[in-house]
């Protein structure tokens, strides 16, 4: 799928015209790099999150779920360190002045680099910029910049500014007599989940009895203001983070490491994509904090990009807040340290962290489910755009049609409809031939289709048609409920 632009291209235009995803405020020319998710992406959206909750809050034990609140104490950025290092390295062209992310600029000519057919030197190209960004040498990047005549796309020169770091957090104030001069009134919108769930670690251990390890759960907005925001919703401003923080003993983060990478790539396979589509990258640039760090990798059209990131965050976070709120973050363990013989007793837990965007795992669904089928014939051309969304996912379960907008079809098919909606999302429509309408359900996705025609009224059956084969068969219709039931679970 590597980088298919033609596909991407389709993808956008496909989640416009079917009612997925929308640009932001488009009747006044949109907003760069927001996006609104329409009524079946909102749906779609919601069942990601949906299984994303269960697999962790209900399949694990001691895993427990929190909604923090996006706006924190500003004091709360100043402990996680993002108030001063929450940077990316950024580079202006003096004849079109636009601004890049420098490593978004040297990626995009290393893959021009790849479609000349320099997969070498595109590849070291990568390397140099990793171990530049992770000693921040800021000269070298620049100096990689200029002996590889890197251009700006705008003005077709190579006539830059020496690089310089930008924060990426969004600022307000807060309060109803507020000056933009006072500091006092500052606060930030999180540009990430994580630090709701470290503040309210007692909170959460404390009245959940929660005994170690456990972990807590979050899905929620965050926000950063990023220069170069690109490939739809890759990359946006304003976007929503599924993230669990795993608390553990210290000693033992290199074990839990390993069982939430394997544990992580597990629940991406459970939705049916193969294995080749996906990958771990591990970091080259670690944060100062952390002891282990990779990223799932998914195979999207663009080529492979991180999907998820997987972190070993050592005790960094809980010790900061301890420090910058004084209050103690700790956790009394009973259990005994068999090479002691006593209670390991007080300490600040380590955390392993999974992190995954939530736009980036729908474009990934998308992407995988987004299937353009030549179903010509000698005697006919045909063709279908189809979303192959597993079941689970799909906005829409199952439509219900009558054969005729008369004759009493129309009724038996709502009552089918009333006797289903309960339980999962039903879409019933009686306009257009009925060829057309299963093209229009295969466009979003829907799994089942099922036609309500004068046999019905003889023996109590339907024709149920499945989104994948197209095949179609007779079932009765006290079987269909429980037929969606066992397919979407």
């Amino acid at each position: 799928m590597a980088n298919d632009t033609n596909k991407f291209q389709a993808i956008i235009s496909h989640c416009k015209e079917y009612g997925f995803i929308f640009p932001s405020s488009e009747i006044y020319d949109g907003l760069q790099a927001v996006y609104d998710y329409g009524q079946m992406g909102s749906e779609l959206k919601k069942n990601i999150k949906d299984y994303w909750w269960k697999s962790m809050t209900q399949l694990h034990d001691n895993i427990v779920g929190i909604d923090a609140a996006i706006f924190m104490h500003p004091t709360t950025w100043k402990a996680s360190g993002h108030v001063d290092g929450f940077n990316d390295p950024m580079i202006d062209n003096k004849d079109s002045k636009k601004r890049y992310r420098v490593d978004h600029l040297i990626e995009a000519f290393a893959e021009e680099l790849k479609s000349a057919g320099k997969e070498d030197e595109a590849a070291a190209l990568i390397s140099d910029m990793e171990k530049m960004d992770a000693a921040g040498d800021l000269a070298g990047l620049k100096k990689l910049i200029e002996d590889n005549k890197i251009k700006c796309a705008v003005s077709g020169t190579a006539n830059w500014t020496d690089i310089r770091q930008f924060n990426l957090m969004f600022s307000t104030e807060f309060g109803s007599t507020v000056s933009a001069d006072d500091e006092d009134n500052k606060v930030y919108l999180r540009p990430e989940t994580a630090q709701g769930i470290f503040v309210n670690f007692l909170n959460v251990q404390k009245t959940g009895r929660m005994k170690i390890p456990f972990g807590i759960a979050q899905i929620g907005k965050a926000f950063r203001n990023e220069i170069v925001a690109r490939q739809f919703v890759f990359r946006m401003r304003e976007f929503e983070q599924m993230e669990m923080q795993f608390f553990i003993r210290p000693g033992t983060q290199q074990e839990w490491y390993e069982y939430w990478k394997n544990e992580r790539l597990k629940w991406h396979l459970s939705l049916g994509n193969p294995s080749e589509e996906y990958r771990f990258h591990d970091h080259v640039k670690l944060a100062f904090y952390a002891d282990a760090a990779c990223d799932i990798e998914y195979n999207f059209p663009i080529g492979f990009k991180e999907l998820e990131g997987i972190h070993s965050r050592t005790n960094y976070d809980l010790t900061q807040h301890e420090k910058y709120s004084k209050k103690k973050l700790q956790y009394f363990d009973n259990d005994v340290d068999p090479e002691t013989g006593k209670p390991y007793g007080n300490y600040v837990p380590y955390v392993i962290e999974t992190s995954i965007g939530l736009d980036r795992m729908f474009l990934s669904v998308i992407s995988a489910a987004y299937t353009d089928e030549d179903l010509s014939t000698p005697e006919k051309p045909d063709s279908r755009v189809v979303l192959k969304l597993p079941a689970k996912l799909a906005p829409i379960k199952l439509a219900i049609f009558p054969l005729v907008k008369k004759d009493g079809l129309p009724e038996i098919a709502k009552k089918i409809m009333q006797d289903c909606k309960q339980e999962f999302k039903c879409f019933y429509e009686e306009k257009d031939a009925i060829g057309k309408r299963y093209r229009r359900m295969d466009a979003v996705g829907t799994p089942f289709c099922i036609t309500v025609d004068h046999q019905t009224k003889e023996d109590n059956t339907v024709t149920i048609r499945h989104r994948d084969s197209m095949e179609q068969e007779r079932v009765s219709i006290e079987v269909i409920k429980q037929l969606v039931l066992d397919a979407t679970r």
